[in-house]
């Protein structure tokens, strides 16, 4: 019995310390606990605000109050303290603080703060109660964020549902007044609603009932994006959503490119579903409010998990979620209409490693290992297929231990295969293969990828395709490699930068 004991122990240490070794290391995760949806994203006085759902009890998903994070540069990151947690009501019920958002009011048009006062933070978030009902409620802050003031006669919008949530604001200039953009879950219907002083709100319009309805819609938001070479200033309407995904039961983000006029947002046409991100792991990324001007591009944050498996990935007891590089955003014209390209926003690259060229106008024929190993790193390649039938890159490589990113030139699909990326056992969903029709440019195909422990990021043809994954391996070698099919492939170039 005691050996056994002892057995049972040491399985326990190296389980824990796997864990631990899963924890990203530039993608944020709180020290403890579970996490989920990004919150009131807001940039106030030099400091990138990040708050988001996260239970103060444990590392499964429960008593949701926001959760607050800092950073100066949006790499590097302070945790502080719960920001709002869950209340008690009168009744005996209690008052969970679902997702919502953050606006800087610095006219002061609630009327929260004093006179003179520009530095005003107020929070919209739903305001759920177990059971009966979603509204939608705010409190705020004069001290950036650090403590919180709820509105004595929340809620401020309230339409008597259980399922009514997750509202989006921002400022519309044109009307002098706040717009908010929030979904009726179920069916699958955007609300836009306006305010002149974030406390009573008039409904404006409805979208709805088209794309992906696989699954239930969440976390919407309506921001302008800049169009890439069409001159100083153009820009269109973005309606990003969080839903179903491509493969049936899986969860993502869609989106809509169109108008809106203050009132109303009309979709350009769409002959097929678009995704924000193509792979498992990225959804309820919402955009920062209040950037300041250098940006000339919208930031996003994603959460990095899937409902599929999210309370069951294999972090241990400690932490259980993570969130997604902040990414910038833009449009393209393409044949088909307006297309989204995220990028990871640039400062990462300033505070990574002196770029490593490991390979320039290089033939492969047959399989190549890369002179490098690592676990955290962030690796562009650029190569022509030629004439083999496609290549492969085996990433975080221990013998047959792989995730695989595969390019077949036939099908001008690229793949992201975590079926033998290490632990995949411990939900039935979770391993898979996710696939994207990439098409070549010039006879090139340009990827960006950021591998972080755990977290796989790829960012495909300059960012119009995006596969976000979690992969948990175990052997710990991160090898790489590059394999031709058929005939050589030409790598134009290969550069790495480690964290």
């Amino acid at each position: 019995m005691k050996q056994l004991l002892v057995s049972v122990c040491l399985l326990m240490t190296f389980f824990s310390g796997l864990a631990q070794d899963f924890r990203p290391t530039f993608h944020y995760t709180p020290p403890k606990n579970w996490v989920n949806d990004p919150n009131g994203l807001v940039y106030l006085d030099g400091e990138y605000h990040l708050f988001y759902q996260y239970n103060p009890f444990g590392n499964k998903w429960g008593h949701m109050s926001w959760g607050h994070a800092v950073s100066k540069d949006l790499v590097t990151w302070e945790t502080l303290p719960v920001a709002l947690p869950e209340y008690p009501n009168a009744d005996g019920t209690t008052t969970m603080v679902f997702s919502g958002c953050a606006v800087v009011d610095s006219l002061n048009t609630s009327g929260f703060f004093e006179e003179g006062f520009h530095k005003g933070l107020v929070a919209i978030y739903t305001s759920h109660i177990e059971g009966k009902a979603q509204h939608q409620s705010v409190a705020y802050s004069s001290d950036k964020g650090r403590t919180w003031q709820l509105y004595e006669k929340n809620p401020v919008l309230d339409l008597g549902m259980k399922d009514f949530r997750d509202p989006n604001v921002i400022w519309y200039p044109e009307h002098n007044a706040w717009i908010m953009t929030v979904v009726k879950p179920l069916e699958y219907t955007v609300q836009f609603y306006e305010s002149k002083d974030l406390k009573t709100w008039a409904l404006l319009s409805e979208f709805g009932k088209q794309g992906d309805m696989t699954k239930i819609w969440e976390c919407p938001s309506l921001l302008k994006i800049p169009v890439e070479g069409k001159g100083k200033n153009q820009s269109k309407w973005v309606l990003m959503i969080s839903s179903g995904h491509r493969q049936k039961g899986y969860l993502a983000m869609q989106y809509f490119v169109g108008d809106f006029d203050g009132k109303q947002f009309v979709s350009q046409k769409q002959e097929e579903i678009l995704y924000v991100d193509e792979g498992k792991d990225f959804y309820a990324g919402i955009p920062f409010n209040n950037l300041p001007a250098k940006n000339k591009k919208p930031i996003m944050i994603g959460w990095v998990n899937d409902w599929e498996y999210a309370n069951d990935i294999p972090t241990g007891d400690t932490w259980r979620g993570a969130f997604s590089v902040p990414r910038e955003m833009s449009l393209r014209m393409t044949p088909n209409g307006y297309r989204l390209f995220q990028r990871p926003i640039s400062v990462l690259q300033k505070v990574m490693s002196k770029k490593a060229l490991v390979a320039k106008n290089t033939a492969i024929s047959g399989v190549w290992k890369v002179p490098f190993q690592g676990d955290s790193y962030d690796l562009q390649l650029a190569i022509q297929p030629q004439k083999s039938e496609g290549f492969t890159l085996k990433l975080l490589q221990s013998g047959e231990e792989a995730t695989v990113l595969r390019y077949d030139v036939a099908t001008q699909e690229l793949s992201l295969d975590r079926t033998k990326s290490g632990l995949t056992d411990f939900h039935r969903r979770f391993s898979g293969i996710d696939r994207v029709k990439v098409p070549l440019r010039k006879g090139k195909l340009y990827v960006r990828v950021l591998v972080d422990k755990s977290i796989v990021e790829v960012f495909a043809q300059g960012g119009e395709k995006v596969m976000t994954n979690w992969v948990f391996p175990t052997k710990n070698a991160g090898e790489i490699s590059i394999a031709s099919e058929g005939s050589s492939v030409k790598v134009n170039s290969l550069s790495i930068k480690t964290f």
